[in-house]
């Protein structure tokens, strides 16, 4: 597997982790912005692995097959006005790794170990420059244990429903109430998996963004990561 991305040298690696419809992905991106970092959403590399095994009718139990296919797969993070683009392959999968069926599936091709430690090694690379935000579910445990500023954000899972449910903003046909089903669901996938579970680092902030605005998590977030820098001259 490749990965290719863009970065540049700055000061410190910011690890933010927390289960699915934290809101991770946004205000990931959001810090980053604002402290000119490279976002890396680790999430959305294990999405498009979901997806593109979906496509082909590769099971997550076909282990063996995943890794094989993984193996030449060519994954691409692009920065884009909207968001982070996904290609994978040559093929701009970013319309396609948020569907309802992706999001059901992923924990499960997650949990693959050999396929984590290629991806794994991957995001450790794209962090050796430092100047990076990477949001996912183990990074600051697993991913980067050595992360400068490490944030666990966390919600109800009716919130993190609620949020799901306006993303999806009538896409797909689904209820709130199969969401938050299907969320407490991906929860216990994430938390009991055997290989690099779903789990608060020991020296991380937790941030319950239950009645949170997005902008106040951020302002948050930016104030810690100064605070610390400044901390360090």
């Amino acid at each position: 597997m490749v990965m290719q991305g863009t970065g540049e040298k700055d000061r410190i690696n910011i690890a933010i982790d927390g289960p699915a419809g934290a809101g991770k992905s946004t205000v990931a991106r959001k810090v980053a912005n604002r402290l000119h970092y490279i976002y890396v959403d680790t999430g959305a590399m294990y999405r498009a692995v979901t997806w593109f095994m979906l496509n082909e009718g590769i099971s997550s139990e076909n282990s063996e097959k995943v890794l094989q296919m993984a193996q030449n797969m060519v994954i691409e993070l692009k920065p884009h006005e909207n968001g982070q683009m996904v290609w994978l392959n040559g093929e701009d999968v970013t319309p396609y790794i948020r569907s309802h069926q992706v999001s059901s599936e992923v924990s499960r091709y997650a949990q693959i170990e050999g396929l984590r430690t290629q991806l794994v090694h991957l995001q450790r690379q794209m962090a050796e420059r430092k100047g990076v935000v990477m949001d996912g579910r183990d990074i600051g445990t697993t991913v980067l244990p050595d992360a400068e500023v490490k944030i666990f954000m966390t919600a109800s899972v009716k919130e993190r429903a609620l949020r799901r449910f306006n993303e999806l903003n009538g896409a797909e046909e689904i209820t709130l109430e199969q969401l938050e089903i299907d969320i407490a669901k991906r929860d216990r996938l994430d938390q009991e998996r055997e290989v690099s579970p779903l789990k608060c680092a020991e020296d991380a902030i937790v941030l319950d963004t239950t009645d949170m605005g997005i902008d106040q998590v951020v302002e948050v977030i930016v104030s810690h990561c100064i605070s610390h820098m400044d901390g360090e001259k």
